[in-house]
Order: C-alpha cells, then structure tokens, then sequence
C-alpha cells in the first residue's frame, strides 16, 4: 500500500469548537487508509473574509494515508457533512472546515481540488500551526518561515492549547 504525506487544515467556529476538531481527527483515524500522525496547538484566530462572525479555533494535521488526492477529497467532505457542515455563506460560520493544504509534494488542479491550497501563503491561521509541524516545508519556492514574515493578519492568531498527541486528542463529550 502506498503512502501518502498529507497537510490538513481543521477549522470551526460553531458549537463547541474543540470537541468539532476532536471528532475530526477522530472520523479521520477511524478510517483504515488514514494514519492521523503529527497535529498542532489549536490556535484561537479571527475569522478572515466575512468577519461579522465567531472566533475559529484552527488547527493541523499530518496524515499518512493510501487514498488518492481525489480520493481523500471526498473523504474529507464526507467528514464535514457527518459534523454538520452547511456551505450557507461563502468564508461564513461552520462546523468544521476540512482543507487539504498539501499531498506529498504534488502540484494538483483539478475542478474539486488545488494543491498547494492556493490561499495558504496568505493566512496565518494556516501557516502558523503548519510551521509547527513542519517547518522546513517550501511552498511555492517560498519558505514557510519567509511567508509567515510577510503576513499582515498574524497578530489575530493566538496560542488556544498547546499540542498534544493525536492519540491523546480524543474526544470528550463536554
């Protein structure tokens, strides 16, 4: 069985936000060509785009995985819907927001997928927990650490809770 290297980004702002990441991560490990490996902090952000809304709590996750790009696609979608994930407003509230950041070190465009994710470079609630798992990472011939400089929106990215393992990031009914 191949395996895949695989950047996710969690996101939510709906609900109770940590127990949302919790059972993401958990739908994700449940799955049989999915090892969850390294996650980082969960950061509190502001919402970027339409900001009449909640606070995010974001978050990443490595994963090894089987599935295709394509594949993994769906399977990420079919995590959102599962947590009740609604596309009611473009950039609005919801749920959990499932993004592949980036698959090995491909290059895809395709009509439901781009990897690289074509805004990562300009979000800091993206970069930051990325560059704490992986920080040598280049992304479009761009450092992460050299994008992360640039960026106008890093103070509304504050530490929520400190990393732990994804085996302790199980979920807790609160």
């Amino acid at each position: 069985m191949d395996k895949n290297i695989a950047y996710i980004s969690l996101g939510t702002n709906i609900g109770n936000r940590e127990l949302n990441l919790q059972k993401a991560i958990s739908l994700l490990q449940a799955d049989a060509k999915i090892q969850v490996g390294n996650i980082s902090s969960i950061y509190e952000t502001d919402p970027v785009g339409y900001t009449e809304q909640a606070r995010f709590l974001n978050m990443v996750a490595e994963i090894n995985t089987s599935y295709t790009a394509s594949e993994l696609i769906k399977k990420t979608m079919e995590v959102e819907a599962s947590l009740g994930r609604q596309r009611t407003v473009h950039w609005g509230p919801r749920t959990i927001d499932l993004d592949i950041l980036l698959y090995n070190q491909d290059k895809i465009e395709s009509d439901h997928l781009i990897v690289p994710h074509p805004r990562m470079v300009d979000r800091a609630f993206v970069l930051i927990p990325l560059f704490e798992i992986v920080g040598d990472i280049v992304v479009n011939e761009t450092s992460l650490k050299d994008a992360i400089k640039r960026l106008h929106d890093k103070e509304g990215v504050h530490l929520w809770k400190q990393k732990i393992s994804a085996e302790e990031f199980a979920p807790t009914e609160n």
